[in-house]
């Protein structure tokens, strides 16, 4: 029999070792009694598992619905313990056949276990979260979750009425991992963890860290969902990846890309984005999407970027196999997929990770180090492999169960330095004295050693805003490990420079060439992304000088340029065709612009700079080496021009690209070429077709003349037009 004190761990919920307690147990003489705790029960019988046969009545020895008893049971073997099913005759007559949770065995294996406990399993998410399955025979869930500080976990749902008491779990202490199977628990079903602390405080109710479905908000249970099945590698995919492929990055933030005005202005769900998106990206010439931030998070205006179900793709667009499909359908298309994915820190809303067993176990525990003032967000424990562990395993989630591309890595520069964003005094030096974040570099190198090894088609991408060295350079030369970086000194500079007024142009040449500097330092992509159409910034379209002709004929000489320059694409949605409206992240774009032709030709001129840089491969091959571009003049400030060329490999065609950024049209001028023969213009974003006034040069081709310019033999006679940037291919 029970004594008072465990029959009061139980009914009150203060179980720490479930296990021992309930279920099967044998007295000395070999006796098997069964224990269950069931509130609401007025009578319980064990039956055979398999004949249904009656093996005894249990009794009830507390009020609030405990209840023992001797069975005829015999004996089993400590993996499969024999085999019962409890008929239940509930307080209002009904009657229910149910498996005990607590005749199974455990859930984790051994090699899991200390894994686990290591550090060192690389896909947690496969041992860890809610997990639909076969176990001993019976369909259920198992759940896993790791809080080694906690005193009890329970598993609440819908199933236990949110009773903290009806299923307590099983603490596996090599590894800190509470774990319990629970019969009958099927996909959809929602659930949480119920922890009591170190001291045994009741904390509130916890997420699922690992939970691959999760509510939409504002409710934050999370859900039962099926492991998604891997996606097998392809070669396809690493190719479109590389570093000499033609990567031009769409960035999306799917629920302001469009939406149903007709239907109380609801988001797209993933097959309707698939229907929509993934044409209209590819259609542009686009080679990749780009998502802010999928994983669920509580908060619309956070964009994602402050997450809590790192685990889960956002309810608010569907169901992740809708995801899964979306992905599918992109690569059909060769559209490529990547996340913005945000492992630096996380908000502090009480059903989220922080102090999730009643201790700073995700996060560091001094706020000098674990508390981010720019967001009023907790930040990772990099220095603990645990925290590691669960990021790490989560890059491999999405790489590997849901074939996404690539994954951009958030808020770079916050996790290396460790006085980011904050004043003398409020932040701790590390280990050496300096403000280098130690436990982030080595974290940030070993997630790129283990995407590198496991999933080599795929890649990272690193917002990065600072000069730190090597960010996307091998780990065994010291470097980061990343594949590319975000070039955002170049966005800076030249969004500057567009800004002004052309008559100023002149003293700020340095603007637009200072970047080819150190353009060959990283593999950098160029991006124009959300940030910089946000929080007053106001368009790109707002953003350029003079009247309506001008802006958009700045804006397309500026698109034009980026699409010279060495180094990967991206631009934020809406940019494409110059919406004249700063992003709101709670409406659709304007899509009713694109009436104007204006807009329209910004559009056109954008799929057509995509389609050049696929065809010319002078413009995509050798983006990172310093032998893929050539100044052939950077000095005439006073004209505001610039002249250089792009060259791809050795059979690949070199392209001149000439760039006037004055509303004056240069007839008649001379630019040095390094190879004599025919040049023939390729796009002009002066043309008509995109909106310009249509001056260029006669017959879109120049021959070369024996005639010295810019330091070279032969030359060009052209004519520039005005707030342009034109292209010409070398042919023969």
């Amino acid at each position: 029999m029970l004594s008072s004190n465990d029959i009061d761990l139980i009914r009150h919920g203060r179980c720490g070792d479930p296990f021992a307690l309930l279920g099967l147990h044998r007295d000395a003489d070999g006796q098997a009694w069964v224990r269950a705790f069931l509130p609401g029960a007025d009578k319980v019988a064990v039956l055979g598992a398999t004949d249904g046969r009656g093996l005894g009545t249990l009794l009830r020895c507390h009020a609030d619905g405990l209840f023992e008893g001797p069975v005829a049971l015999a004996a089993g073997v400590p993996s499969h313990p024999a085999a019962y099913r409890l008929q239940v005759r509930w307080a209002d007559g009904s009657r229910q056949t149910l498996e005990d949770p607590y005749r199974f065995g455990p859930l984790l294996g051994e090699m899991d276990a200390w894994l686990l406990a290591e550090g060192t399993h690389l896909r947690p998410f496969e041992v860890l979260g809610a997990s639909p399955r076969i176990h001993q025979g019976v369909a259920g869930t198992g759940f896993a979750v790791w809080a080694p500080n906690a005193t009890r976990v329970s598993v609440v749902g819908d199933f236990n009425h949110w009773n903290g008491a009806r299923h307590p779990m099983r603490l596996r202490r090599e590894c800190g991992v509470w774990e319990l199977f629970i019969p009958g628990i099927e996909v959809g079903a929602r659930y949480k963890y119920e922890l009591l602390g170190p001291q045994g405080e009741l904390l509130p109710h916890k997420a699922d860290p690992m939970a691959r479905a999760a509510e939409l908000r504002p409710g934050t249970a999370s859900v039962v969902a099926a492991m998604p099945a891997p996606v097998p590698p392809s070669t396809a995919r690493q190719a479109a990846n590389a570093l000499g492929a033609p990567v031009s990055i769409y960035e999306v933030h799917l629920g302001s890309w469009r939406r149903k005005p007709e239907e109380g202005n609801r988001w797209l769900n993933w097959d309707e984005l698939a229907d929509s998106l993934i044409p209209y990206a590819r259609g542009l010439g686009f080679s990749h999407v780009e998502l802010l931030p999928i994983s669920e998070h509580p908060f619309d205006a956070s964009w994602g970027y402050q997450p809590l179900g790192l685990y889960a793709p956002t309810a608010r667009f569907g169901d992740p196999s809708g995801f899964a499909r979306f992905v599918e359908r992109a690569h059909a298309a060769d559209l490529g997929v990547i996340l913005d994915w945000v492992p630096a820190h996380f908000p502090t809303d009480a059903h989220g990770l922080g102090n999730f067993d009643g201790t700073h176990l995700y996060e560091y525990a001094d706020p000098r180090e674990g508390y981010h003032p720019d967001w009023n967000t907790l930040i990772c424990n990099l220095g603990r492999t645990e925290v590691r562990n669960f990021l790490i395993g989560n890059a491999l989630y999405w790489l590997e169960r849901f074939g996404v591309d690539g994954l951009r890595v958030d808020a770079v520069a916050s996790m290396l330095y460790r006085d980011y964003s904050r004043q003398a005094g409020e932040w701790i030096p590390n280990v050496l004295g300096g403000r280098e974040n130690l436990e982030a570099i080595s974290f940030l190198r070993r997630l790129n050693e283990v995407v590198g090894v496991e999933r080599p088609q795929a890649i990272t991408l690193a917002e990065e805003s600072t000069a730190f060295p090597a960010v996307s350079r091998p780990t065994w030369a010291g470097g980061l490990g990343f594949h590319y970086k975000w070039n955002m000194g170049w966005m800076h500079d030249t969004l500057t420079y567009m800004a002004r007024d052309p008559v100023h142009r002149s003293h700020h040449q340095d603007e637009l060439s200072f970047g080819l500097v150190y353009a060959f330092n990283e593999n950098f992509v160029l991006p124009l992304s959300h940030d910089e159409v946000v929080h007053g910034k106001g368009s790109l379209i707002g953003k350029m000088p003079g009247d309506r002709w001008r802006k958009f004929a700045n804006l397309r000489a500026y698109y034009g340029f980026m699409w010279g320059h060495p180094g990967k694409k991206l631009m934020f949605m809406g940019c494409e065709f110059a919406q004249a409206r700063e992003w709101n992240h709670d409406a659709s774009l304007d899509w009713h612009q694109l009436d104007d032709p204006a807009n329209a030709g910004v559009q056109r001129l954008v799929a057509d700079l995509n389609t050049l840089q696929r065809r010319l491969p002078a413009l995509h091959q050798r983006d990172f080496t310093p032998d893929g571009f050539e100044w052939i003049s950077h000095q005439d400030a006073a004209r505001s021009l610039l002249a250089f060329v792009r060259h791809g490999d050795a059979d690949a065609h070199p392209v001149l690209v000439l760039c006037n950024f004055t509303p004056l049209v240069h007839q008649g001028y001379r630019v040095g070429v390094p190879r004599a023969g025919n040049w023939v213009e390729r796009l002009n974003t002066d043309s008509s077709h995109y909106g310009g006034s249509n001056v260029g040069t006669p017959l879109g081709a120049a021959r070369s003349q024996g005639v010295a310019a810019h330091g070279r033999d032969q030359s060009l006679l052209v004519d520039l037009p005005p707030l342009s940037c034109v292209f010409f291919e070398w042919t023969n």
